[in-house]
């Protein structure tokens, strides 16, 4: 369901910032999401660029999955009654 929701977000080109287990924040413009979850960034900066200098040049960027903490959406692009309804219906589907 998730993966589905970040697929849909990724056709209209919004910045999200992702949060790495290890703190690191990177922001950029969502371009894909895999059904594991793994991300791929355009347009990408960090932000504390003076711990991580050697990703100061990077201007696209592969993100598994399994090293996220975190992706902070914009408020504006959050369906809450949609993302209730897929739960809901994702959950009728389970209970038959």
């Amino acid at each position: 369901m998730f993966a589905n929701f970040f697929q849909d977000l990724c056709k209209k080109d919004i910045t999200v910032t992702v949060q790495l287990k290890n703190d690191l924040e990177i922001t950029g413009t969502l371009v894909e999401v895999d059904g594991n979850m793994n991300y791929n960034l355009a347009n990408v900066k960090v932000s504390d660029p003076e711990k991580h200098p050697h990703l100061l040049n990077v201007k696209t960027i592969f993100i598994r999955g399994s090293t996220v903490k975190y992706v902070h959406l914009p408020s504006s692009e959050i369906d809450i009654n949609g993302i209730q309804e897929e739960c809901r219906t994702q959950m009728g589907a389970k209970a038959r």
